[in-house]
């Protein structure tokens, strides 16, 4: 009944909407322009809730948009992992009734304690230190606590494995410390961010299994963190479905009480193709575009990191783009030579100064790593209803 329940849930959203074309016809943006669709973000939130076999807690550091946390929100999500306590009043802000967990592993006493007023009574711990903090600074009463569990490496876009988490015998003694003073004791871990590969999360919870076996203390929480993917041109995961029933499998082989129950923190897979940006050239030069965006603003994960984007040129007056599609070298608007995309980009042969370009998938991490360099740090955000591009 639940699930149906979910399946049929009809969010409440701008009826509406302009297109990206419309807006950029009338508008004609000389300053970056994000592209929110709201219709998406709340159906990629139905569509995980629904069929992941535990609670959701959207990572409000991938985006952390009020219009987006609203559309998540329109989709059902109720839980969010914050990392700080600014994130922390922002949701709460919006969301008076949101359950909202503080899942930095190492947190500032002052934050602990705004957090803890904002009635957030779940963290994540991984050192004895952090724990003595935590237990210093709140009450004790209604506590969540999860110890970090430290992964080995593995193969996701972006390795997580090497600042946060304990090995497997730290984190079995300190659950057995924590658990005199937790209400709900759990056990979290990463994979690492846009996982391609859903066996990650077997060894995963085979380490965690390990970890609570050598406790020998209950636990009420198995965290499996974020890491779920989302589609980019070369980039493509297996269904999300396969995800959810390789961590269903795994989890239940642990042989936990009946009621332990299952967390996920995901962010790219709900939000990523969600937002676009509107960027303009400023200069053609051969073979080499200049934009008035780059990897010092939405495109960071363009960047060092070598992502790669669906993009398409719009060009609301004049002669419709040519046909003939030609590989480009992008650099952003910045003075430093590092401002410039790893992969070319392919666009119309015929693209000039003055048009625009519409590059996809940027709402994961697009707007949040933008950074004020030489100035560049005007946007401008708008609700669509264009489908999401791939």
């Amino acid at each position: 009944m639940e699930l149906l329940r979910l399946r049929a849930h009809a969010p409440v959203l701008p009826a509406l909407l302009p297109t990206v074309d419309d807006l950029v016809a009338v508008e004609r943006p000389d300053a970056p322009m994000h592209c929110l669709r709201p219709r998406e973000i709340a159906a990629a939130a139905v569509a995980f809730i629904a069929d992941f076999p535990g609670d959701v807690l959207y990572a409000v550091k991938c985006n952390p948009d009020p219009a987006v946390l609203r559309a998540l929100w329109a989709g059902g999500v109720r839980h969010f992992d914050c990392a700080s306590a600014p994130e922390v009043a922002l949701v709460r802000g919006l969301f008076p009734r949101a359950r909202i967990h503080f899942m930095h592993p190492v947190k500032s006493r002052p934050g602990l304690r705004a957090a803890w007023e904002r009635g957030v009574r779940d963290t994540v711990l991984d050192s004895a230190g952090e724990l003595a903090k935590i237990l210093a600074e709140t009450p004790d009463q209604d506590r969540g606590l999860l110890v970090r569990l430290a992964l080995p490496r593995g193969k996701a876009a972006y390795d997580l494995s090497g600042k946060f988490g304990a090995p497997v015998e730290d984190v079995a003694a300190l659950l057995r410390a924590a658990r005199p003073h937790a209400t709900r004791l759990g056990v979290s871990f990463h994979v690492g961010s846009q996982c391609l590969d859903p066996l990650a999360w077997r060894s995963a919870l085979a380490l965690a299994g390990e970890a609570i076996r050598a406790a020998g203390v209950a636990v009420e929480i198995v965290d499996v963190g974020g890491g779920f993917p989302a589609a980019y041109p070369g980039m493509e995961p297996p269904p999300l479905g396969t995800y959810f029933a390789e961590i269903e499998a795994s989890f239940r082989a642990l042989g936990l009480p009946e009621g332990t129950r299952l967390w996920a923190e995901p962010g790219r897979a709900l939000v990523a193709g969600g937002v676009s940006v509107v960027t303009q050239v400023l200069l053609r030069r051969g073979d080499a575009l200049y934009m008035n965006d780059g990897v010092y603003g939405s495109l960071s994960d363009a960047g060092a990191p070598g992502f790669r984007y669906p993009v398409r040129l719009v060009r609301p007056d004049g002669a419709a783009p040519a046909s003939e599609r030609r590989n480009f070298t992008v650099f952003g608007p910045t003075c430093d030579s590092v401002d410039r995309l790893s992969a070319p980009v392919a666009l119309p042969a015929d693209v000039a100064e003055g048009d625009w370009i519409e590059i996809g998938q940027l709402g994961a991490y697009g707007a949040c790593l933008r950074t004020a360099f030489n100035g560049f740090d005007a946007i401008r955000c708008v609700l669509v209803r264009d489908p999401p591009m791939l």
